[in-house]
């Protein structure tokens, strides 16, 4: 349970459109669906990938560093780390196995020949969106145990998109259509004030002290 107290007094360093801004993501952002990246060669693309979750107000990110384990460009990223969750895996299994506890279904990104395609997926249930290697895409692990397969409908002679420009096209398309909907797919309000208590701690350069002050015994 959040410290609302705590809560109170740490917005209390923070300007009012600071504020009005968090509150204004959060009823934007939902955990309805996420997306995990598997072992990416180029971290500037895990980076593109997490910068359009948030954008598009995903709040979860799972990336699987099994057998690459860098970590996350953070320039690219554009801070976007700061107000996205981000989960690290040391193997494929350890994230498949949390998100289906989690409730999502598993979802291969690939052009696999029973690929629907994006037009076509039902928003209405839980989802967890895999998105694979460049060149490789996604491991045979992932594709024994999806749900579904996935697809972006391509027209030219081009066969594949980059990992970034596939991430943020499906998960534009997909958070378009659940806003559409009446599917309950925003943060809980517990969930929202956890965001509003962790941005702050965030954003406050001597967080640290102050937390160090807020907690002395009073005498």
């Amino acid at each position: 349970m959040v410290d609302r107290d705590l809560l109170a007094h740490l917005e209390g360093y923070l300007t009012e459109r600071r504020k009005n801004l968090f509150v204004k993501v959060l009823a934007e952002r939902t955990r309805h669906f996420t997306v995990a990246v598997e072992d990416v060669y180029q971290l500037h693309n895990t980076s593109a990938v997490l910068r359009s979750c948030d954008v598009f107000g995903l709040q979860d990110v799972h990336v699987i560093e099994e057998r690459l384990g860098k970590k996350m460009d953070r320039e690219i990223a554009m801070g976007a780390q700061k107000w996205v969750d981000i989960h690290r895996y040391n193997n494929t299994k350890s994230c498949i196995a949390r998100l289906r506890n989690e409730g999502y279904r598993i979802v291969a990104t690939t052009p696999h020949t029973n690929s629907q395609y994006l037009h076509e997926f039902d928003t209405t249930q839980k989802a967890a969106f895999f998105f694979g290697k460049e060149r490789e895409g996604l491991s045979d692990e992932v594709l024994s145990e999806a749900d579904e397969f996935l697809k972006i409908p391509m027209v030219g002679f081009t066969e594949s998109l980059n990992i970034s420009v596939s991430a943020a096209i499906t998960i534009q398309h997909v958070t378009t259509k659940l806003r559409n909907s009446s599917i309950s797919w925003r943060l809980t309000e517990a969930e929202i004030l956890e965001k509003r208590l962790d941005w702050c701690k965030k954003s406050i350069r001597s967080i640290d002290d102050i937390l160090s002050r807020y907690y002395e015994p009073k005498s």
